[in-house]
């Protein structure tokens, strides 16, 4: 378990240090303070105890994220209306800034992210990861905040019996599940790379029957974008890939355990397309 409790160290407080048991002992606090609410106490002290991380977020933020945030909003409100269409593209929103959280504590300057209608959104990194290890932990910062992102929409729609909260959870459990496969660039292309580059090949195995079935055109730019930059992994500095065995196990089953997670959660939530 060592190996998992640095991930997380790095993904959640960054390098670990003799007093990183005060905060903790404060989180702690907080969380007695919710206890009588219940549920909604945990998701309240979960909220409140991660704050920071929030504002460190929305500081990637800049004037033309927002405005093609909106315009995201207005392209998905021609189909889906207004409601589900803000809840979806903020749903993109927390998943790009997951990311971006996880660069800046790792040192690596991040972009402000740019949503582009019917395609999700993008958030550049203005310089490279050390090693794979580093890119494995920022492309898992989507997927982690973005699936837990979903479940509170799904808490929400347990409370209220609500169709909107449930549409807006399947919809986020399936946006990062899709971000999981092993295509580069998704997420799942750039973690797979840290314990198997065989794993590249595997999820081309999946998409490329998936896109003759979907004749999806987004599918088709990914794949594109994903044998050329199998093509630029060639030049990947000396030692790149170079990652103990034991810190490969564990990124390899935090990827499956994440995905399978997310499979369980679509197909629970699942919500015919005409439905939402």
């Amino acid at each position: 378990m060592a190996n998992l409790d640095e991930i997380a160290q790095h993904m959640v407080h960054g390098e670990s240090s003799p007093d990183s048991d005060k905060p903790a002992a404060k989180t702690e606090d907080k969380k007695d303070r919710f206890k009588h609410l219940g549920w909604l106490g945990v998701v309240l002290a979960l909220v409140l105890g991660k704050l920071k991380f929030v504002f460190m977020g929305l500081k990637l933020m800049k004037f033309s994220s927002i405005i093609t945030m909106l315009v995201s909003i207005w392209a998905y409100s021609t189909i889906f209306g207004w409601p589900f269409s803000v809840g979806f593209v903020l749903l993109i929103v927390i998943h790009e800034l997951g990311h971006g959280v996880v660069m800046r504590m790792l040192g690596i300057p991040a972009g402000a992210p740019i949503f582009i209608p019917f395609m999700g959104a993008v958030i550049a990194m203005k310089k490279r990861p050390r090693n794979a290890y580093e890119e494995a932990l920022v492309a898992f910062g989507g997927p982690v905040i973005g699936s837990a992102a979903a479940g509170v929409c799904l808490l929400f729609a347990f409370a209220f019996d609500s169709m909107l909260w449930r549409s807006l959870a399947f919809s986020g459990f399936m946006i990062n599940l899709f971000n999981l496969l092993p295509i580069s660039p998704l997420d799942g292309g750039r973690i797979v790379g840290a314990f198997s580059r065989k794993m590249w090949f595997v999820g081309f195995a999946i998409g490329v029957p998936f896109f003759l079935w979907s004749k999806s055109p987004l599918l088709f730019l990914i794949l594109l974008v994903g044998v050329l930059g199998l093509m630029g992994r060639r030049n990947e500095p000396p030692g790149y890939f170079d990652i103990p065995p034991a810190t490969k196990r564990t990124i390899a089953w935090a990827y499956f355990l994440l995905a399978g997670i997310l499979g369980a959660a679509t197909a629970l939530t699942h919500i015919p397309t005409e439905s939402l």
